[in-house]
């Protein structure tokens, strides 16, 4: 019985060696990591989005040019939010 258990995590040694994958905890390690950086980027560019609507959206309400000051704003925010994934993808690289 404890020859077949042996045999078995062998098995599963040899497995996980050709995988690439250590132990359990750097495969969780990594999604994790994954995880933060791709929820960090959805974030930044939808923080940059809705910023540049609201202040068009404001502006546009308080000199009444319906709606450019919003699509204007809106543009900006969305390269806002570019810049801020890119300067985030840039240190990741470093």
């Amino acid at each position: 019985m404890n020859d077949e258990i042996e045999k078995l995590e062998e098995k599963i040694n040899k497995a996980k060696i050709s995988s690439g994958i250590k132990d359990e905890s750097e495969s969780k390690t990594g999604f994790i990591y994954a995880t933060k950086i791709g929820l960090r980027i959805g974030t930044e560019m939808l923080a940059g989005v809705l910023i540049g609507a609201g202040i068009g959206r404001y502006l546009d309400g308080v000199f009444n040019t319906q709606p450019w000051l919003l699509v204007t704003f809106l543009i900006f925010g969305a390269v806002a939010g570019g810049l801020n994934i890119f300067r985030y993808v840039k240190t990741l690289n470093e």
